[in-house]
C-alpha cells in the first residue's frame, strides 16, 4: 500500500498540474450502461448479476464508460470542455496472470467536450510527465490513429468488417501475423489478400516521418484516412517542438486497442526494460461514447495508468521502496519519566513538515533500533538524561550509519538537510 499510495499521489499531482479535477462514480451501474461499449470480449469479462430488487446490474470494467454516463447526466452543470481524473478500482472476469488481476486500480484522466487535436496531444504529454515523475527513464509511448486504420479499410472496401478486423489486429503482438490473417479470413470473413493489405500497413516500420510518407500513398483519396494522417503529423510536430526526448514517442500502425469505442488517436506505453509485461498506460479518443445517454455530442480523449501492472513492473525492476513507514524519522524513548518531552519533539517536527513517529515506551535501545531498521526509518533520534541536560539529540542516519550530536535548536534544519541529501 505504501508503493500504491506513492503512485496514486504522483498521478494525482500530474493530473492536477494540467487542470484535471477529481470525480467518482459508483462501482455498480445498470448492465445496459456497460454492456456493448467495450466490445464482445469486454462483455464476457463483466461481472453481472441481479440484485435484491431484481435489477440487472454490473460492476464497472473501466472508468471511461461510467464517465460517459456521468458527463451526459451533468453536462449542463459541468461546462465544456470538462477535464476530470478518476482513481478507483475496476473489475474484469479474466484469468489472473503477471500484472493482470480481476480487481485492479485504474488512474484515469480525460478531456470531454472538444474535438481539438490539442487535447489529444496534451494527453500524450500527461503520459510522458507521469512516467517521468514515477522515475521511469526508459519507456516508449506508441501512438496510432483509428482514422488511419479506418481509411485503409475504406480503400479496401472492408469498412463493414471494421470491428472484427480491428479486434484481430489488436492480437498481432500476441499471436503473430499468420494467425491474425487466418482469424480475419475465417472468423471475420474477409479475403486473404485484404487481410494481408491491412497487415502490410500495420507492420510499417521506421521513423514517424517515414511511416507517414508511406501511409500517404496507401490512404490517398480517403478523407477519414487523410484526416488521421494530419492529426498524427500535428502530434509529432508538437512532440518535437516541446522537446520530448528523441525516440520517446513512436508511430506504430499495428496498434488498434481492443475496445470498440475508440475513434481517433490511440496510445499504448511500454517499459523499455520490461516490454513483455504489456502496456502500463493506454487510452485514446472516443467521440461517440456518450451518444446512448444524450443527444448532445460529447467527444472525449484520455488515458489510464494501470496502477497494479505498474506496481508489478516496478517490483520486477527493483524500483519499489522497501520502507513500511511513511515517516522518515523515529524518536526513540530512553527515559520513561520524560514522555512529554519526547512527544513534544514529535509534534514540533511534524509542524516543521517532518513526518515523525515516537516510539511508545522506554525499552532497550537495541530493540528500538532493530524496530527502526525493520520499518525502514531513515533517521533515529536518541536522547537520555545526559542529552537532555546538555540540550542535544543524537541523530543517527540509518542509511549511512553516521551519528552526530545536534543542539535541540538546530535539530530541524539539520534533519531537513539530512533528509534532503538522502532522498
Amino acid at each position: 500500500m505504501m508503493a500504491r499510495e506513492r503512485l496514486i499521489d504522483i498521478a494525482r499531482s500530474v493530473y492536477r498540474s494540467y487542470g484535471f479535477a477529481p470525480i467518482d462514480t459508483p462501482a455498480l451501474e445498470y448492465a445496459e450502461v456497460l454492456l456493448g461499449k467495450g466490445g464482445e470480449e469486454s462483455d464476457k469479462q463483466v461481472f453481472r448479476f441481479t440484485d435484491q430488487g431484481d435489477r440487472d446490474v454490473a460492476m464497472r470494467f473501466d472508468l471511461t464508460v461510467p464517465l460517459a454516463r456521468f458527463s451526459a447526466q451533468y453536462v449542463q452543470e459541468l461546462g465544456l470542455p470538462f477535464r476530470r481524473y478518476h482513481i478507483a478500482p475496476v473489475w474484469r472476469g479474466e484469468r489472473p496472470a503477471r500484472g493482470r488481476f480481476r480487481e485492479f486500480m485504474q488512474c484515469d484522466f480525460d478531456t470531454i467536450g472538444t474535438l481539438s487535436n490539442t487535447a489529444d496531444i496534451e494527453t500524450l504529454f500527461v503520459i510522458n510527465d507521469l512516467f517521468e515523475q514515477i522515475g521511469i527513464d526508459r519507456f516508449t509511448i506508441r501512438v496510432n490513429n483509428r482514422k488511419v486504420l479506418n481509411g485503409l479499410l475504406e480503400k479496401c472496401g472492408l469498412q463493414d468488417h471494421a470491428v472484427g478486423i480491428l479486434r484481430a489486429l489488436d492480437k498481432l503482438d500476441k499471436i503473430g501475423r499468420d494467425a491474425v490473417v487466418t482469424e480475419m479470413a475465417e472468423k471475420v470473413g474477409i479475403p486473404v489478400d485484404g487481410a494481408n493489405r491491412v497487415l502490410d500497413m500495420a507492420q510499417l516500420k521506421g521513423r514517424p516521418e517515414e511511416i507517414l510518407a508511406s501511409l500517404e500513398g496507401m490512404l490517398a483519396g480517403s478523407q477519414i484516412g487523410e484526416t488521421g494522417l494530419n492529426d498524427l503529423r500535428e502530434l509529432f510536430a508538437a512532440v518535437e517542438a516541446c522537446g520530448l526526448p528523441e525516440n520517446r514517442v513512436a508511430l506504430d500502425v499495428s496498434i488498434a486497442r481492443g475496445l470498440d469505442y475508440y475513434t481517433g488517436t490511440i496510445y499504448e506505453t511500454l517499459l523499455g526494460d520490461l516490454p513483455d509485461i504489456g502496456s502500463v498506460c493506454s487510452g485514446g479518443r472516443y467521440d461517440n461514447l456518450a451518444e446512448l445517454f444524450t443527444a448532445q455530442q460529447l467527444p472525449g480523449v484520455g488515458a489510464s495508468l494501470g496502477l497494479d501492472r505498474m506496481l508489478a513492473a516496478l517490483e520486477e525492476l527493483g524500483q519499489t521502496q522497501k520502507s513500511t513507514t511513511p515517516a522518515p524519522v523515529l524518536v526513540t524513548m530512553l527515559d520513561g519519566e520524560r514522555v512529554s518531552e519526547y512527544l513534544h519533539l514529535g509534534r514540533k517536527l511534524r509542524k516543521a513538515g517532518i513526518a515523525t513517529e515516537v516510539y511508545p515506551e522506554a525499552k532497550n535501545i537495541g530493540k528500538q533500533m532493530k524496530y527502526a531498521d525493520k520499518k525502514g526509518f531513515r533517521i533515529a533520534l536518541i536522547a537520555g538524561g545526559d542529552e537532555f541536560a546538555a540540550g542535544v539529540w543524537q541523530v543517527k542516519n540509518l542509511k549511512s550509519g553516521t551519528q552526530a550530536s545536534v543542539a535541540t535548536d538546530n535539530l530541524i534544519p539539520h534533519l531537513l538537510s539530512e533528509l534532503n541529501v538522502s532522498e
